[in-house]
């Protein structure tokens, strides 16, 4: 089982980036996918969710209308897409595989990526 998150960088402020999740090695199809970043010094929280068996989707708060999960489920990826990019959107993101009715919190999320750094300044 594997996880590859992509897509991180710099951007400004206002700005948008798209981040990419890419699954392996699962023995189930389409698995739900959570999104969670970790800003220096603080620690890890969620972002979003996307669940496998019906696609419904979660936000927190703070990236609500300006973030969006999807998934094309024929490249084994999720993407997050992230417009009106905040100086604290600075953070590693990662996506890991769970169930979304946990979310946000981490315990039912058992497999990991690597993280992809997002950094927003001018």
């Amino acid at each position: 089982v594997q996880l590859q998150a992509s897509g991180g960088g710099l951007a400004q402020p206002g700005g948008s980036l798209r981040l990419s999740c890419t699954t392996s090695g699962f023995t189930w199809d389409y698995p739900s996918i959570g999104w969670f970043r970790q800003a220096p010094g603080k620690e890890r929280e969620g972002v979003s969710c996307i669940n496998n068996s019906d696609g419904a989707t979660y936000y927190e708060d703070y990236v609500k209308g300006r973030f969006t999960v999807s998934r094309d489920n024929a490249k084994n990826t999720v993407y997050l897409q992230m417009n009106n990019l905040k100086p604290e959107d600075t953070a590693v993101y990662y996506c890991a595989t769970g169930a979304c009715y946990l979310y946000p919190s981490e315990d039912g999320f058992v497999s990991w990526g690597q993280g992809t750094l997002v950094t927003v300044s001018s």
